[in-house]
């Protein structure tokens, strides 16, 4: 007698960026792997967290700068839904401390959008064991500050909130109080006391001083020179 052959089950993957092309490509890059399937796809964070309330979902990639609301709020919401849900961030910011706070978050991995595309799939299998998975550099200064300790000279826009942090790269993309209020779902008013709190941190005395760092942080993270 010939026992059946028992075939596991695709793990199922939705995909969460708010560019088409990057869904489409991600989507050519999966279905490369018979055990890797995307099932959904959402540009925005309420369909993807409509998609996994609609469960089959066993794996999430998420873009961190959706256009609408905050990454790190995204991840904290799924994990509320999901905990044991596995979360890979693509970010096209390369900086160590934005990695850490999305690990804090509860993702397992960080993956720059400027890096190769054949990283995406080790990224997702590393996940799937159980491990975390950073892109190389970023591992690697990771784990410097690891055995080094604390930097003494880090720089100061470490010592914000996860809050104020997405309030300064909303401000260096260019946009006003009122259109970031409107991106992360609060009243302006608030987005007035972040601002201030940041400048307090920062040593920054006027509105102009703020936009400029902002606009100098976020080009820097990005791996763009600012003029």
């Amino acid at each position: 007698m010939t026992l059946p052959v028992s075939v596991s089950s695709p793990t199922r993957i939705l995909v969460v960026d708010d560019h088409p092309i990057v869904r489409q490509g991600l989507d050519r890059l999966v279905a490369a792997e018979p055990d890797l399937q995307v099932v959904a796809e959402a540009a925005t964070a309420d369909g993807a967290l409509e998609a996994i309330d609609e469960g089959g979902v066993d794996f999430v990639i998420l873009d961190i700068g959706l256009k609408q609301g905050s990454g790190l709020d995204v991840i904290g919401q799924i994990r509320a839904r999901r905990a044991d849900l596995p979360i890979l961030v693509l970010s096209m910011h390369q900086e160590r401390f934005y990695a850490e706070r999305v690990l804090r978050s509860g993702a397992q991995g960080y993956v720059m959008k400027q890096g190769d595309p054949a990283e995406i799939v080790p990224a997702i299998r590393r996940i799937l064991s159980g491990d975390l998975y950073l892109s190389a550099g970023l591992a690697d200064e990771l784990v410097r500050r690891a055995v080094e300790g604390p930097d003494a000279s880090r720089p100061p826009s470490e010592e914000l909130s996860d809050r104020e942090t997405e309030v300064v790269r909303l401000i260096g993309d260019g946009l006003s109080t009122r259109e970031v209020a409107h991106e992360l779902n609060l009243s302006v008013k608030t987005v007035e006391s972040y601002r201030a709190n940041v400048k307090r941190k920062l040593g920054l005395r006027s509105g102009s001083e703020l936009a400029r760092f902002a606009y100098d942080w976020t080009s820097r993270s990005m791996g763009v020179t600012a003029g």
